[in-house]
């Protein structure tokens, strides 16, 4: 009998072990020394990852990614299968390093929404639209449509809402106007903000309601790296040259009463592409290339460009919420933002909305 007892209790013991050490993600205490790089590189043994533990703690940080203090306790995200061991990590089957590749088809849930947008089901209460080829938040190739789509997905099943249908139209600018301001369809997906206490007659802030954010994501200075770049505080940008391709928003170049372009305080290139900016950077025409974190970090990889182009890690450019949007003057407008709003609480309160966040940057950072 006691060795019987000796042997579970071995067994529970060893299981619980188990358990813990196959954890992934979880609570991380700062100690002397440490910095977001130096912590990526040693809790994911890739340095790059710092931008994804300051995305994970922009509330415990704020603007600058360098203010960590001893002590400090920041919630690493589990991305591909890392970090392990730490306490209050999930287990390591739930985790993204599994998970199918960008290509992998699309759920059903998904499938049967784009199916309804082609006629193949009855129409739905509710219409949320959007468009291919914004990986890594918005592609019927992506797993599961892309991060923006599951979250908008896991949001309104879990909102109490109606029957719903997400529509794919790949023409973004018809979405804003006609699509939505005709009420053709109901609410679109993902839209940046612009600085709406400074600009409420910008057209965006005028004509259309917010959810609240559902992903955030930095703006960084990609900078070439025989001539770095210092940025601590506003005033380190006056008088340089920033590229941003055509066709991105500039908002963030005058929100929070910067007025860098009203005010031409900076001159920016936008030519037609992102390869075009980075070209520019390396032929010393531009001091920076500004970006969001994705695009820039796939162009480096695509364009080669590891041992060319730094990051400036000092503070990011801008963070940008997306958000899904109505039109105001739709009949159900604020009902609709709370049903969104209602359904992203409900996932943040369960912890799936992180899980869903930490699959889909696992693939992202697999890919580079």
């Amino acid at each position: 009998m006691m060795k019987r007892a000796f042997a579970a209790a071995a067994a529970m013991f060893f299981s619980m072990q188990m358990a813990e050490a196959q954890s992934c993600g979880g609570t991380y205490t700062i100690k002397r020394g440490d910095s977001l790089s130096v912590i990526a590189d040693g809790m994911y043994k890739d340095a790059r990852k710092w931008s994804a533990i300051y995305n994970a703690n922009l509330a415990t940080i704020g603007d600058s990614p360098n203010r960590v203090r001893v002590g400090q306790k920041l919630q690493l995200p589990c991305i591909g299968g890392l970090p392990t061991g730490l306490s209050g990590g999930t287990a390591s089957a739930a985790t993204a390093s599994a998970a199918p590749k960008p290509a992998a088809q699309l759920t059903a849930a998904v499938a049967r929404a784009t199916a309804a947008s082609n006629g193949a089901v009855g129409p739905r209460k509710i219409s949320l639209l959007t468009a291919d080829d914004y990986a890594p938040f918005t592609d019927r190739k992506a797993l599961n449509g892309g991060l923006f789509t599951e979250v908008v997905q896991a949001s309104m099943e879990n909102s109490g809402a109606a029957d719903f249908g997400i529509f794919w139209v790949n023409d973004w600018s018809a979405h804003l106007d006609p699509l939505l301001t005709n009420a053709l369809l109901d609410m679109g997906f993902p839209w940046f903000k612009p600085d709406c206490d400074q600009n409420p007659d910008r057209y965006r802030c005028a004509n259309f309601l917010f959810s609240d954010p559902m992903f955030e994501m930095l703006v960084l200075l990609f900078v070439d790296r025989k001539n770095p770049m210092r940025y601590t505080e506003d005033a380190d940008i006056i008088g340089k040259t920033l590229c941003r391709p055509k066709g991105y928003f500039t908002h963030d170049f005058d929100k929070d009463g910067r007025n860098w372009l009203s005010g031409n305080m900076i001159r920016l290139e936008q030519p037609t592409t992102i390869a075009d900016c980075f070209e520019l950077l390396l032929e010393g025409k531009v001091d920076a290339v500004a970006i969001n974190e994705f695009v820039g970090r796939q162009a480096i990889k695509t364009l080669e460009l590891e041992n060319s182009v730094d990051i400036v890690q000092t503070r990011p450019l801008s963070i940008e919420g997306l958000h899904v949007v109505v039109h105001k003057t739709h009949p159900e407008a604020q009902a609709m933002i709370d049903t969104v709003n209602k359904g992203l609480d409900a996932i943040k309160d369960t912890g799936g909305y992180q899980q869903i966040v930490d699959k889909h940057m696992s693939i992202f950072w697999e890919n580079l």
